[in-house]
């Protein structure tokens, strides 16, 4: 029996079909397909109910693919160990992030993490919508919640929290009106990231732990940080954005932050990573990397662009 056979049936599983799997694997479909029917029929069974639309397991299909997954992450074990005793640290890590996250996080760091170490690769993936890390093939994704995440068989590793506050233009600061109090805020234009909803309000909280709720006018709603950015750089309204993706344009003087003494939201940033027993040392070394440099870059301060 061939191994490699036993990896691309329990690839199909995870990824959900032979279509995804083989894109993910970069292989033909008819190849996979081919490698998973020769499986079968040396072990005599059928492994996959197949029909035109879904692919799952067999009742023996499912008891196979535990025993098969777990040899394989036993295999990486062995991997890993030699990997350390020869201090070889290389291979592809497949990262999933947010927009606003590969623009204005990420990009400070990576380079700097491809530079120390010449022989892994890094597969970034950026994207607002929710990917499935297993079916997407994703060794470790970084995402932003509010609320604590579901409990799942992902690892989750808290790594920092993050501020988010209120900006405008020097211009359109200079015309607020007491722009110490949320209440004046109300019916201002707003620059939103997102679907803008029916009714929009900027939900605030101070210091003291004291909250306000400001409707808003829904002036640009996008995906794009940037785009919010430049709009509200050209006094077209108000934005909220996580500190560091205004930190340049705060210390140029392109943006102020508006009630500075309240927050506009603190999301906690995780990685999230499937549950393995064995880790390559080049996905060992990229989350370790990404631990120590992260936070810092995504640290707020608290007294930078008080208006």
């Amino acid at each position: 029996m061939d191994l490699n056979d036993a990896f691309y049936f329990v690839q199909v599983v995870e990824k959900g079909g032979f279509s995804a799997a083989a894109r993910s694997l970069n292989i033909p479909k008819s190849r996979l397909s081919r490698r998973v029917r020769r499986l079968e029929d040396d072990l005599g069974v059928l492994l996959l109910q197949r029909t035109s639309r879904v692919v799952t397991t067999t009742e023996v299909g499912d008891e196979y693919y535990r025993y098969a997954q777990d040899a394989l992450a036993r295999f990486e074990i062995a991997e890993t160990a030699v990997r350390r005793k020869t201090n070889k640290i290389e291979g592809t890590v497949t990262v999933s992030c947010s927009v606003g996250m590969a623009q204005f996080g990420l990009d400070q760091i990576l380079p700097g993490f491809l530079q120390d170490n010449p022989g892994v690769t890094v597969v970034q993936r950026a994207s607002n919508q929710i990917e499935d890390l297993i079916k997407g093939g994703i060794d470790v994704a970084i995402r932003g919640h509010m609320e604590t995440l579901p409990d799942s068989s992902l690892i989750q590793v808290r790594l920092a929290q993050v501020q988010w506050y209120l900006f405008c233009s020097p211009d359109y600061h200079c015309n607020l009106k007491q722009p110490s109090d949320p209440a004046t805020l109300a019916n201002h234009p707003a620059l939103v990231l997102g679907q803008p909803r029916a009714t929009h309000q900027w939900m605030l909280t101070d210091g003291d732990g004291q909250t306000a709720s400001v409707p808003c006018r829904v002036r640009l709603a996008s995906d794009d940080m940037s785009t919010l950015k430049n709009a509200a750089a050209l006094s077209l309204g108000l934005v909220a954005l996580p500190s560091y993706v205004c930190r340049q344009e705060v210390d140029a003087g392109s943006l102020v932050r508006v009630l500075p003494e309240w927050t506009a939201g603190c999301p906690q940033i995780s990685l999230l990573m499937p549950s393995r027993r064995g880790l390559l040392p080049a996905f060992e070394a990229f989350l370790d990397f990404l631990k120590e440099e992260l936070p810092a870059v995504l640290a707020g301060d608290a007294e930078v662009g008080r208006g």
